[in-house]
């Protein structure tokens, strides 16, 4: 026995360093093979050989997107709902656009794009009203949640447990009680804005209700991925509501409610809001939902042609951020560009830049004032290189507006949950939805007329005339945006 043991003191050291080193060539085979990005495979490959062993342990639970491998264990994800087709409803092809909207002709290659990156087809026959947060949005999702019969489905990043959380968690139990078969998503982070947390009242009020990839991170980490920020209401299968607002009493309507934008839609395009939330509904509860009562036929009602655009860290990756560029490289006059956190990467401010040396008038509109210094901070760092081809931006003054918007010659316009920052176009799962039409795409340059009436134009003298420490926060700042 002594014998062993004197031989294992002997060669330990050489088998630890061996192991080590195995770990180390495994994990950065992994890293080279599976990440797309450069930065972040070089990143990793470095730490996992400066920090052995402690670097590939932190790889193995930070590096893998395993939400992309659960979401492909649920194959087939899209055989409960309707996709492709839907009854009723024939689909235009890229090919189409011209003759459903001749004045958008020139749109059909962005169309193109859109039918090789997304599951989902061009749907004619939509309405799309645009309701405003400190006036009718809410208002109007209680009354049509107020008027179902067959079904609701909720899906909010965040739904706190206020004035505002129990108004809606009130009026869903209403529904319940009526016979309404109701069910409800709140990603497991967002949830926990308030404590208690929505779930208790929902179950009381005998509504279906689950958290999205429950988590045990600290609350309110400020850097956490992976989260679902679609903001999802389907009524009846028939009426759809989407964009940027959660549920809290911060858009409560009123002079003081923070200023955001949400949509009404109705027409064939509900169905496809309708199978984005059973894809996640499914992916959480493993309960598929399907039937009249889900996914009603549906009727032509409007002029638009529209289509859901999903991205995420699944099937979808990278999805928005594909479009995002179509849209900008397809512009021939304008392109209008409404968000609150704006952290393009390097591709999108050079597509930016393109399309402004190409004559195409680039406005940004941006808060004056974020509510997430950071991110602010770095937003700025990177402005001048917006800037320096003739891309203007515009700073609106407070209150904060939190409005998510994009429109295209006045033709083509982008709704939706999704920030243009790493979060919502790499690490979350968002919901957009394209749309052409004319009058929508007025009603949409309404709005950023009106957020321009309110805000002074930022020039690149301004930026780099910041004082030093200043701008060396915001660089500072401005390394951490991959992560923000």
């Amino acid at each position: 026995m002594a014998w062993w043991l004197s031989w294992l003191e002997a060669v330990w050291p050489h088998l630890a360093a061996g192991l080590t080193v195995l770990v180390s060539v495994l994990t950065s085979a992994h890293v080279v093979l599976h990440k797309r990005d450069v930065r972040a495979a070089v990143g990793w490959v470095g730490l996992v050989w400066l920090v052995p062993v402690l670097g590939a342990a932190l790889y193995l639970v930070l590096g893998i997107n395993r939400i992309r491998r659960r979401a492909r264990s649920l194959t087939p994800r899209r055989g409960h709902g309707m996709f492709p087709p839907i009854r009723g409803v024939e689909a235009v092809v890229a090919e189409g656009v011209s003759r459903v909207k001749p004045e958008a002709a020139h749109l059909a290659p962005l169309a193109r794009l859109g039918d090789a990156v997304m599951h989902r087809p061009l749907l004619p026959g939509n309405q799309v009203t645009v309701l405003e947060s400190r006036t009718d949005a809410y208002p109007a999702m209680l009354e049509a949640i107020a008027r179902a019969r067959t079904s609701i489905s909720l899906c909010s990043y965040i739904f706190d447990n206020d004035v505002a959380g129990r108004h809606f968690a009130g009026a869903l139990g209403e529904a319940v009680r009526r016979g309404v078969q109701v069910r409800v998503l709140v990603d497991a982070v967002g949830a926990r804005y308030t404590w208690p947390t929505i779930l208790g009242r929902l179950s009381r009020e005998g509504v279906t209700a689950a958290r999205f990839l429950p988590s045990m991170m600290p609350y309110r980490l400020p850097f956490m991925n992976l989260r679902n920020h679609r903001k999802i209401l389907v009524v009846d299968g028939q009426v759809g509501f989407t964009g940027g607002m959660n549920i809290r009493e911060h858009f409560w309507p009123g002079e003081e409610a923070a200023r955001d934008l949400h949509f009404k839609l109705e027409g064939p395009v509900v169905a496809q809001l309708q199978e984005t939330f059973a894809e996640d509904w499914v992916f959480t509860t493993r309960e598929r939902l399907s039937g009249d009562a889900w996914f009603p036929e549906q009727q032509s009602v409007g002029a638009v042609l529209a289509r859901v655009v999903a991205d995420g860290p699944d099937e979808d990756f990278e999805t928005l951020r594909t479009v995002l560029l179509g849209a900008l490289s397809t512009a021939r006059a304008s392109v209008r560009i409404v968000t609150p956190y704006f952290l393009p990467d390097a591709a999108l401010i050079t597509a930016l830049n393109v399309a402004a040396l190409r004559g195409v008038r680039v406005d940004v509109v941006l808060p004056r004032k974020g509510n997430l210094p950071v991110v602010q901070w770095a937003s700025t760092a990177q402005l001048w290189q917006v800037l320096a081809d003739g891309c203007r931006v515009f700073l609106t003054e407070p209150p904060f507006d939190h409005t998510k918007l994009m429109v295209v010659d006045g033709e083509w316009g982008l709704i939706g949950s999704a920030n243009w920052d790493p979060r919502s176009l790499r690490l979350n799962f968002e919901l957009n939805v394209e749309c052409y039409d004319a009058g929508l795409a007025r009603r949409l340059d309404a709005v950023v007329d009106e957020r321009l009436s309110r805000a002074r134009p930022l020039s690149r003298e301004q930026v780099d005339a910041r004082p030093l420490p200043i701008r060396l926060r915001d660089g500072l700042a401005r390394l951490l945006s991959p992560y923000l």
